[in-house]
């Protein structure tokens, strides 16, 4: 059985999950790298002042049964002003001043692709939505989200845990500051694809929980997802027997999920032995992986359809183009590097840069990952540090078709290995590629007079010997193939 241990003053007790009734699921947001969902602005993040500012207020409505929502009213009650920063590139659909345009089709097939690889089943047709949103962060006051998937499955080593649904929707306006009655949000993330993965609750320990997140990440990072801090975020939903469902929002580190899950059950196990039953709410996770009340817990009929997108339909072909296309698994193409001897901080360094695509290139190239991998990461940064150049300068020459060219000059003799840490600084300088490579060409002529002038001054080394002496002098730049057939043609 699984157990917590609670420190209750000199009291340490034994917890069992099993016997107390813990239910845990995930919703997992992970940004996806491609044009925005509902407009073809771009998804970029931006760093400099913005243009423009709008003002907003929330108004609460009932609904089609006449309620305002709970949570609804708690946010009008708050009074807030909503402050909305834009750019050159915010566009009216964000401003929620027209009309969204219809899904962009390669979040739709990246979404397909994840849904695939976590075993789902794909709706053929289904409705957009206009899901209510309370804090501000969308400037209409709702996030659009549509249901893809349903009904998959991971396997972790506590068992299976289903997946309940795998949603495409836009992501909130970026918050840029918070005071009592005004928020500022940034407009560039507004619209950025997210793809919505809801576990069912059968989550049964805090240990169990950071395994399926770390799981579904590894599948969402073979995707093609944007990376970073913010590009992807976590909600846990929690409750005990006899308790209500808490949803704990705001942390983005697994290292903290056990804690926090643990932290929860004991704050919820808490009003259990005071008599009381907790209130179903919503709770943001702090550092210390201990919660603070955001709000309570929205209605479920939050949600409406949306009026200004048609249904939208999958075919049959959009699914065989998306199982076509499906990316191998971060964790196999690990294992597989590892196999061939790739140090594994390079890969997580390949990982991390998501440069795989561009190293699966050059290795079709050369089939050596240890070389491939340093003329990619190593030889750039240490030219950058001792020349005082900029990565992003360096990079900017670099392209994968010069990488690619000096990689085919390897193959076909025409250079060696180690020449090119010297060739990618050269270039890195400015040179071009073409340019270098012409010139570190070394006359043959001059190293077979060179050979036998050796020859007769050394007599009676070996053929590595002489080798040696050969490479030595001409620094690496002679042909090592050339160089041993010559040393052979003249040693009998």
């Amino acid at each position: 059985m699984d157990f917590i241990k609670l420190n209750l003053g000199n009291l340490v007790m034994e917890l069992d999950y099993e016997k107390i009734g813990l239910k845990c699921g995930l919703e997992i947001h992970q940004q996806l790298d491609s044009k925005k969902l509902f407009c073809n602005c771009s998804s970029l993040l931006r760093q400099d002042e913005p243009g423009f500012i709008v003002k907003r207020k929330l108004h609460a409505v009932a609904g089609e049964s006449g309620v305002v929502d709970e949570a609804a009213a708690y946010e009008v009650s708050r009074e807030k002003e909503f402050v909305y920063q834009g750019y050159d590139t915010t566009c009216l659909v964000e401003l929620d001043e027209e009309p969204p345009h219809t899904v962009n089709k390669e979040a739709l097939e990246i979404t397909l692709q994840i849904a695939l690889l976590l075993n789902c089943k794909i709706f053929p047709i289904t409705q957009i939505m206009r899901k209510t949103v309370l804090d501000g962060s969308n400037t209409g006051g709702f996030q659009r989200t549509v249901l893809i998937a349903r009904d998959g499955w991971v396997e972790t080593s506590h068992g299976r845990v289903g997946i309940d649904t795998v949603c495409l929707e836009e992501d909130s306006a970026r918050i840029i500051d918070k005071k009592e009655r005004v928020a500022i949000y940034r407009l560039d993330r507004l619209g950025i694809p997210l793809v919505e993965i809801a576990t069912a609750p059968d989550i049964k320990t805090p240990e169990q929980a950071k395994e399926v997140a770390l799981h579904i990440g590894n599948i969402l990072r073979s995707c093609k997802v944007k990376r970073g801090i913010g590009t992807i975020r976590q909600d846990v939903n929690i409750s005990i027997k006899d308790c209500k469902r808490v949803e704990l929002k705001g942390f983005q580190d697994p290292k903290i999920m056990i804690k926090t899950v643990e932290n929860e059950v004991k704050r919820q196990k808490d009003f259990l032995d005071r008599g009381e039953v907790n209130k179903s709410e919503v709770r943001n996770v702090l550092p210390d992986a201990m919660s603070e009340f955001l709000r309570p817990m929205p209605g479920a009929a939050r949600m409406y359809p949306e009026t200004d997108l048609p249904i939208l339909k999958v075919s049959r072909e959009m699914i065989n183009e998306a199982k076509k296309n499906l990316p191998e698994l971060l964790a196999d193409i690990e294992k597989e590097l590892s196999g061939k001897g790739l140090n594994p901080d390079m890969i997580k360094l390949l990982f991390k840069q998501n440069k795989m695509e561009e190293f699966k290139e050059l290795l079709n190239v050369v089939d050596n990952p240890s070389l491939v991998a340093k003329i990619m990461l190593m030889y750039p940064r240490e030219i950058a540090s001792k020349g005082n150049m900029k990565m992003e300068e360096i990079e900017q020459k670099l392209t994968i078709d010069v990488l690619s060219e000096i990689l085919v000059n390897l193959k076909k003799n025409k250079i060696n290995e180690n020449e090119i840490k010297d060739i990618i600084g050269r270039v890195a300088r400015g040179e071009g590629i073409q340019q270098v490579l012409s010139s570190e060409k070394t006359d043959m002529n001059n190293v077979e007079e060179r050979i036998k002038k050796i020859l007769n001054e050394k007599p009676g080394l070996s053929e590595h010997a002489y080798m040696g002496i050969v490479m030595s002098e001409f620094k690496g730049k002679a042909n090592g193939k050339e160089v041993m057939e010559i040393i052979k043609k003249y040693i009998k």
